[in-house]
């Protein structure tokens, strides 16, 4: 089934919402790509980062053309080992569990002992991955299948990119 990667890119009082849809973790291109142009965001607020991004994420998904499984994210979905929510877990709570949402976060939140490191090209650093709605490691396990030879997964750099109003040239498919 086919999976969702957002991010937002902010710009002045705005920002913008992108959206890539794949038909699997592992592929190289999307089927599908979004952007959404939102005039004002909330400020941010430590500790309270999802009252200015779920809007953006919410504005952007609607235009999402077929039914998803899960949504990647990027940056954590729980905060801390007791659960503590954050972007991701808001996001399953506002859709009611109908999505599980994979957060890839780039930098440690804390310790980061909550999250399930991934390692991939020759990169010595990690991402953090958490989960609701799948198990953690697994989530892991499909973001190191990801697409592409570097730290970050092609899909979720290209995502970065559109967002950032630089859509990049798809490559072919393998």
């Amino acid at each position: 089934m086919p999976i969702a990667i957002l991010d937002v890119d902010y710009s002045g009082p705005g920002a913008t919402a992108a959206c890539l849809v794949a038909e699997r973790w592992t592929d190289a291109v999307p089927i599908e790509t979004h952007a959404v142009a939102i005039p004002s965001v909330l400020a941010y607020t430590p500790g309270r980062f999802f009252e200015r991004e779920l809007p953006c994420l919410l504005a952007v998904l609607p235009r999402v053309g077929v039914a998803v499984e899960v949504i990647v994210i990027d940056g954590y979905v729980v905060l801390d080992a007791a659960g503590t929510p954050g972007l991701g877990a808001h996001l399953h709570a506002h859709y009611q569990g109908r999505y599980a949402v994979v957060g890839v976060a780039k930098t440690a939140y804390g310790d980061a002992g909550f999250a399930s490191p991934v390692l991939r090209g020759g990169s010595k650093n990690p991402l953090f991955v958490t989960a609701i709605g799948m198990d953690k490691d697994e989530a892991a396990q499909r973001v190191r299948s990801m697409h592409g030879g570097f730290r970050i997964p092609s899909l979720l750099t290209w995502v970065d990119r559109l967002a950032a109003g630089d859509p990049p040239p798809w490559p072919s498919a393998p």
